[in-house]
């Protein structure tokens, strides 16, 4: 059982809820991140309709609710200490979860919005031998102002990853979002983007029925 999360900063040592089961019974795990001015009981809203047996679903909390304070966009000096320490608590909730038994090819982590971002960034710095099941993102992108680059380093290996956002986010600038789904690629990642006309800053049912998809495929048969 995991009650609070690990890491350093302004996030660490805040609770975390879960859903589905209790980890030790569980043969997979999705990690879900929640959006700005959320919470983790938000995010599970949608462990309803992800059920799959076999899943737990387990939601850090960030401080004040917010992971970092400014756009994902701005230069990353300007969103620290919190976004390292973000960065940090997902990172060691995945090492502790490890640590319970359940593999990292078998941790799915998705995130909305803020979480989003987060979700993506983290699953893009992991070490190799934290390759996970799969990353989703609903409405987000890998962090940094425009212009950047990210770094084509170990291959991710087939890595399932889920960009859906809508074509013209206020949040979220679809550029952005297919430069994710570029640096994933170079990684080899196996990449899945839609990008919806006028849909809003919102999760649609294809994209859960696509998010379904990659954790049937992290537990066969849980369909």
């Amino acid at each position: 059982m995991i009650e609070r999360a690990g890491g350093a900063g302004p996030h660490a040592d805040q609770p975390v809820l879960t859903r589905g089961g209790p980890l030790a019974d569980a043969s997979a795990v999705m990690v879900m991140l929640h959006g700005r001015h959320a919470g983790p009981e938000n995010i599970l809203e949608l462990a309803s309709p992800l059920a799959h047996p076999g899943f737990c679903f387990v939601a850090p909390s960030a401080a004040r609710r917010t992971w970092y304070p400014l756009s994902f966009l701005a230069r990353r000096e300007q969103n620290e200490p919190y976004l390292s320490s973000a960065l940090e608590v997902v990172h060691a909730l995945i090492e502790t979860i490890v640590a319970h038994g359940v593999p990292a090819s078998r941790i799915v982590l998705l995130g909305f919005s803020q979480g989003a971002c987060l979700a993506l960034e983290t699953a893009y710095r992991l070490p190799p031998t934290l390759t996970l099941g799969g990353a989703i993102g609903f409405s987000g992108g890998l962090i940094g102002p425009p212009g950047s680059t990210w770094d084509s380093v170990s291959p991710l290996d087939g890595m399932p990853v889920l960009l859906g956002c809508s074509d013209a986010d206020s949040h979220i600038p679809r550029e952005r979002v297919e430069e994710t789904a570029g640096a994933f690629g170079a990684r080899r990642a196996r990449v899945t983007l839609r990008l919806y006309p006028g849909m809003g800053h919102l999760v649609n049912s294809e994209e859960l029925e696509l998010a379904r998809g990659i954790m049937e495929a992290v537990v066969p048969g849980a369909g």
